[in-house]
C-alpha cells in the first residue's frame, strides 16, 4: 500500500476481495441483493441514532457457531462528512480470493453487506468519544489507516505475531495506534494490548484441521504461532467477539448493539 493511489486501484477489486466468508465468485441473488441493502438500511439508522463518529461494525461472513463465536469480519465505519448529506463508511481489511495478500478497502454500507452473508445481522460498538477523536484522521486519510497495514495474510494469523495479519487484527492494532499516540509499530501495538488485557480467541484445531488448511487454501497459515501452543492444537487469534469484550470490559466501547433488518 503506498498512499491514495494505491487504495483507489484496489478499490476497483471488490469483486475479488473477501473476508469473513467463503472464497466463492457466485453474484449474489435479488433476494439476497434485497436482504443486504435492507440491513444497510436499519444499520445507517442505528448508527445515526447512536450520536457516534467512529463505530466498530461486524457482519456474520460465515458460520463460526462451532468455535463459540458469533461474527466473523469487522471494520471501522465512520461519518463522511466530506460529502453532503454526510454518509457512513466502511474502512475494513480483505483478502484477495485464493491468495495469501490483502489490502484496504473503504465501502458503503451496502456494499458492506452484500457479499454473501451467513446471517443477516450485524453488530456495532461505539467507541469512547476520545478515541473516535484520534480515529477519523486516521480513517479519512488512506497513508495513515494503512501505516499498521501488513499486505501478508492469513485467515488464523498469530494475534501477537507480525508474519501475517487478519481483517480484524489489523482493525485492532490500528485502533491500539490511535489510543497510544506513541504506538510506531505493529509489535509495539501488540505490546500495548497485552498491558491493556487483550486476549485474542483460542481456537482448538486439530494436527488434521491444521494441515487440511494449510494443503488447501493460500490464505491459511499456522508458522507463526508458537510451536508449544501450536502442538497442543492451541491456535490464538483475533476474533470479532473478542475485540467486542475487550472493548466493552476496558470502557473504551459500549456493549455490542444487534440489528435486524
Amino acid at each position: 500500500m503506498k498512499g491514495a493511489a494505491c487504495l483507489a486501484a484496489l478499490l476497483l477489486a471488490t469483486a475479488v476481495a473477501h473476508a469473513g466468508r467463503p472464497c466463492e465468485d457466485k453474484r449474489p441473488t435479488l433476494p439476497q441483493v434485497a436482504q443486504g441493502l435492507a440491513l444497510a438500511q436499519a444499520t445507517a439508522r442505528r448508527l445515526d441514532d447512536s450520536g457516534a463518529h467512529v463505530l466498530l461494525l461486524a457482519r456474520a461472513g460465515q458460520d463460526l457457531s462451532a468455535y463459540r463465536l458469533r461474527w466473523s469480519h469487522l471494520g471501522f465505519v465512520y461519518k463522511d462528512t466530506s460529502q453532503q448529506p454526510a454518509v457512513w463508511r466502511v474502512m475494513h481489511k480483505l483478502n484477495a480470493c485464493g491468495t495469501d495478500q490483502a489490502a484496504l478497502f473503504r465501502q458503503g454500507l451496502g456494499e458492506f453487506f452484500l457479499d454473501h452473508p451467513h446471517r443477516y445481522e450485524a453488530a456495532f460498538v461505539a467507541l469512547k468519544p476520545g478515541l473516535q477523536q484520534a480515529l477519523l484522521p486516521i480513517l479519512a486519510d488512506n497513508t495513515l489507516a494503512a501505516r499498521l497495514h501488513e499486505p501478508r495474510y492469513s485467515m488464523v494469523a498469530y494475534a501477537f505475531g507480525t508474519t501475517y495479519q487478519q481483517s480484524n487484527q489489523w482493525a485492532l492494532e490500528t485502533l491500539a495506534a490511535a489510543a497510544a499516540p506513541g504506538i510506531t509499530s505493529r509489535r509495539s501495538a501488540q505490546d500495548w494490548l497485552k498491558a491493556q488485557g487483550y486476549q485474542p480467541t483460542d481456537l482448538q484445531l486439530s494436527a488434521l484441521t491444521r494441515l487440511g488448511g494449510r494443503l488447501t487454501q493460500a490464505n491459511v497459515a499456522f508458522d507463526d504461532h508458537p510451536t508449544a501452543r501450536r502442538m497442543t492444537r492451541h491456535i490464538d487469534t483475533v476474533s470479532a467477539d473478542s475485540m467486542f469484550d475487550w472493548l466493552a470490559r476496558t470502557g473504551y466501547s459500549t456493549p455490542p448493539q444487534l440489528v435486524r433488518p
